[in-house]
């Protein structure tokens, strides 16, 4: 699986770079350097890494804005880099679709490890084809489409995979807590508003009246996807 997995490291610091670089090397792994974010992006879309491994501070456009710009054509896990800690970067960051977080300093062999795990979610999600239907809705996993009354939805990959999770367990109540887990794939440790803001947006896409299914807020507990008749 390593040999055939591309990552790409986008840090300023060349001397991180290579750090992360002769680890990822020694795993097996294909390794390619950006040093600025408008050279990530075009790095990006020539080379079509299978990870990034993505700082924040960046000259040229930001580590947010690399972010933004790779989810626009990818769903690719993306891994975020940064010496800040706050509640809100991270949440910021899992908003626009960071798969995971860490801060500076690290230790490379724990980067090396959760490159490792993210990418083996990743690939699991992509053998893993999957659609749910329901009346006028179709959320498809493998393909990362959504069609609503026959009409395609341009929807973010975690707002999809929100869906496609919740829609597939219909009925069933998860506190955002879970949903963190099993979508975004790991324990966030602090502000789960992320969920909020994602559930908020789904709806805005999909709503529509006088349907037999509905994404619910269960008052302090958390979300459903609730289906009817």
């Amino acid at each position: 699986m390593n040999s055939k997995s591309k990552v790409l490291i986008v840090d300023d610091d060349r001397n991180i770079c290579e750090l992360i670089g002769l680890y990822l090397q020694k795993e097996g792994y294909d390794v390619i350097f950006a040093y600025n974010g408008i050279n990530a992006v075009d790095i990006f879309k020539a080379q079509t890494p299978s990870l990034v491994v993505l700082d924040i501070m960046l000259p040229g456009i930001d580590g947010w804005q690399v972010c933004r710009e790779i989810r626009k054509v990818s769903s690719i896990p993306i891994i975020m880099l940064t010496a800040k800690g706050e509640t809100f970067d991270k949440v910021l960051g899992l908003e626009l679709g960071a798969d995971d977080y860490m801060v500076k300093p690290f230790e490379p062999k724990e980067l090396v490890a959760r490159i490792k795990a993210v990418l083996r979610r990743y690939e699991h999600k992509e053998v893993d084809t999957q659609e749910v239907a329901f009346p006028n809705l179709i959320i498809n996993k493998s393909n990362y489409t959504i069609r609503l009354k026959g009409n395609l939805i341009e929807m973010p990959p975690k707002e999809l995979e929100l869906l496609f999770f919740l829609a597939s367990n219909p009925n069933k109540v998860f506190t955002r807590e879970q949903l963190l887990e099993h979508v975004w794939g790991f324990d966030f440790y602090g502000d789960s508003r992320t969920v909020d803001v994602h559930v908020k947006r789904v709806r805005e896409k999909i709503d529509l009246d006088g349907q037999t299914w509905q994404l619910k807020t269960v008052w302090g507990v958390g979300y459903k996807f609730e289906v009817r008749g």
